[in-house]
């Protein structure tokens, strides 16, 4: 018998009877995808067909249950968008349902090695060995390629350890994609000659499926410090290829958009931990942006921490990457986000930053106010 790797789901459910009947019920959509009586007898009954391994009540304000539900590996093929189907697929269409998280088996350690780089491995690239990273975006859409730059190099001047492309920055008229990149690599080199940092600029390669690939190695051998793609709209194949690519070698960044649909409600779609955290671990991503608490955006203190956790956790192979907040993220609020996230963190910071007079003062600002907070916590 092939091995076995684990799912669970909490299904919205006001008894074990009920609960056990639309768990068993997950276990025959997300696999045979026919009525339970007419499963073929022998191999496909005893080693496809999902199996219902636990059941028990929820713990927090939903209630319901939580299944824990197996598949085999045979199923999967080696084939990760599979993985992925077998995970959620039809399933997903379900209300009252819900991924928690998923428990990995050997096979899919190797399926899913992970990110190439890692939290440490940016660390390693940046030169920043402890305390947080900092990253800022160069934007709004519309800017010209000269000012776009413009606004990289003093974001590098400022001590910025990753400086990203706005996730509405692709191929523009206003500042096409080849011409940006070679512009703002120019720039952020030529601050980190003054500054003797190691500040990396991120391009955008989200775009066409035809041009994500040509993109990233564009601005590979433009000399880009790393990659940043949004998973919901390219597809979650993309990412872990790039990351098993021995050739192309970069850090890959995620971004939310497109994705808040899978995890905005607490009854259906992905838990936080496991959309932003596990899930971009087994993509290959090397740090993942989502929405921090209290800014614009609606997630909780509880569900960010819980992301941090999915970034973090041991799961058994594939490294630990970094949580990248963003969205709110003021001076002011340092100390709070300090307590919350510790050193393992990147800040996002943009519209704090980009609304001051002198960017590069307010950018060594900002950074001196991390430092200062990081050392009276340690």
């Amino acid at each position: 018998m092939a091995p076995r790797f684990s799912v669970t789901y909490w299904l919205d459910a006001s008894d074990e009877k009920e609960a056990r009947a639309r768990a068993l019920d997950v276990s025959v959509e997300q696999t045979v995808e026919i009525p339970r009586h007419i499963v073929p007898h022998g191999y496909v009954e005893e080693e496809i067909l999902g199996r219902l391994e636990s059941l028990v009540p929820g713990h927090d304000s939903r209630r319901g249950f939580l299944a824990e539900i197996s598949y085999s590996e045979d199923d999967v093929g080696g084939d990760f968008l599979q993985l992925l189907n077998i995970v959620f697929g039809n399933s997903s269409i379900k209300t009252g349902t819900r991924v928690e998280s998923i428990t990995l088996s050997d096979g899919l350690r190797t399926l899913c090695p992970g990110p190439r780089f890692g939290a440490e491995g940016l660390r390693t690239r940046t030169g920043i060995t402890s305390g947080p990273l900092v990253m800022s975006a160069i934007k709004p859409v519309g800017l010209s390629t000269a000012r776009l730059a413009d606004l990289a190099h003093r974001f590098a001047l400022g001590g910025m350890h990753l400086i990203k492309d706005d996730h509405g920055l692709v191929d523009q008229p206003t500042s096409p994609y080849s011409e940006r990149v070679a512009a703002c690599v120019a720039a952020v080199a030529e601050a980190n000659a003054k500054t003797g940092l190691h500040c990396a600029y991120v391009p955008n390669i989200t775009g066409p499926a035809s041009q994500i690939v040509e993109r990233a190695y564009m601005a590979k051998e433009a000399g880009a410090g790393a990659v940043m793609l949004a998973p919901s709209l390219v597809g979650f194949d993309i990412s872990r290829s790039l990351a098993a690519d021995a050739d192309f070698g970069l850090p890959i960044i995620s971004h939310p958009t497109f994705a808040g649909a899978n995890v905005i409600t607490p009854t259906t779609g992905f838990s936080h931990r496991f959309f932003f955290g596990t899930l971009q671990r087994l993509m290959g991503v090397d740090a993942v942006v989502f929405p921090n608490f209290g800014g614009r955006f609606g997630f909780s203190r509880e569900e960010c921490l819980s992301i941090l956790e999915g970034c973090t956790e041991d799961l058994g192979g594939p490294k630990p990457i970094f949580p990248a907040p963003g969205g709110g993220m003021t001076f002011a609020r340092i100390p709070e986000m300090q307590s919350a996230y510790g050193d393992h963190v990147i800040y996002l910071v943009g519209g704090a930053l980009l609304r001051e007079d002198d960017l590069v003062a307010a950018s060594q600002k900002l950074r001196a106010a991390i430092a200062d907070v990081t050392a009276k916590s340690g």
